[in-house]
């Protein structure tokens, strides 16, 4: 696993000052244009979360959707998106969360997934944490259990993984900044 770890790890762009002075912005779009690094991600993932049924992955607007959907799809399972405000088109859940500037909002669809039905929640990148549990707060609204949340970069000196765990919810990441 170290090689696909470092092979991932190569392919993360680190870009200064975005997107303001003196933050160092983890782009993760050079690993997905690397068709062997991604696939190296998913395995990754799929030695840690070897699911064979009966799971749903849901995956986090809008850079999440990338990550959850290529792991749903390479385990034939199914993919759920948590959407912000106003994109989902039939029945939804919202969820509202304060972020550190304002508040924001996230939305499922109602019959997203059964009652009690697992799901693994999915990102490309854990920070402050705000956006996954509020993602984990309308599952949990719609009567899913939320088997665990999963991230290719943890970011740990913004808490994001502490917070997460210290509700209840394990968290899984490729590397850590």
């Amino acid at each position: 696993m170290s090689n696909a770890v470092d092979l991932i790890r190569s392919k993360i762009r680190d870009v200064p000052d975005f997107p303001k002075p003196g933050i160092l912005f983890r782009d993760i779009t050079p690993l997905w244009k690397d068709g062997t690094a991604f696939e190296a991600c998913m395995g990754v993932f799929s030695d840690r979360y070897p699911f064979k049924s009966g799971i749903v992955v849901a995956g986090i607007e809008s850079r999440g959707f990338v990550v959850g959907s290529a792991f749903a799809a390479r385990h034939s399972l199914g993919f759920v998106p948590i959407r912000k405000k106003g994109k989902l088109p039939a029945d939804v859940e919202s969820h509202e969360y304060e972020l550190e500037y304002g508040s924001d909002c996230v939305e499922i669809h109602r019959d997203a997934v059964h009652p009690g039905q697992k799901v693994l929640i999915m990102d490309d990148l854990l920070a402050t944490g705000g956006t996954m549990l509020a993602a984990i707060h309308l599952l949990k609204k719609i009567g899913a259990d939320v088997a665990g949340c999963a991230v290719v970069i943890d970011l740990p000196f913004l808490g994001g993984r502490k917070k997460i765990e210290s509700a209840g919810y394990e968290v899984f990441s490729i590397l850590d900044y």
